[in-house]
């Protein structure tokens, strides 16, 4: 949201638990904290989608250091330099639990 006044982008505040918007030039928007309230309930259900996402993913015959089932569900990223192999990132089906797995 930009000020009204000056233009400048209206970032919202905390101040003692409560949610307000005020630019640097004084101005306040009083009808922000609704949006902001939307918002934080569409990031809520992007978590959601993600988590639903998670058992489309591929899986893996890999052991689990906390479990021990032998099936997990797997995703490969370029976190290193180029020439260095992807790391390989797995997620028990059973536990949940999150590791790396580095080749």
């Amino acid at each position: 949201m930009f000020c009204p006044k000056c233009g400048s982008l209206i970032m919202p505040k905390k101040i003692d638990g409560l949610t307000i918007t005020e630019c640097s030039c004084g101005h306040s928007a009083k009808n922000m904290s609704t949006k902001i309230s939307e918002k934080n309930t569409k990031v809520e259900k992007e978590v959601e989608i993600i988590e639903k996402r998670e058992e489309t993913l591929p899986t893996s015959k890999d052991d689990c250091p906390k479990c021990g089932n032998d099936e997990a569900y797997y995703f490969v990223r370029q976190t290193r330099a180029a020439d260095e192999p992807p790391t390989k990132f797995l997620r028990c089906t059973k536990c949940n639990h999150s590791w790396r797995d580095y080749d």
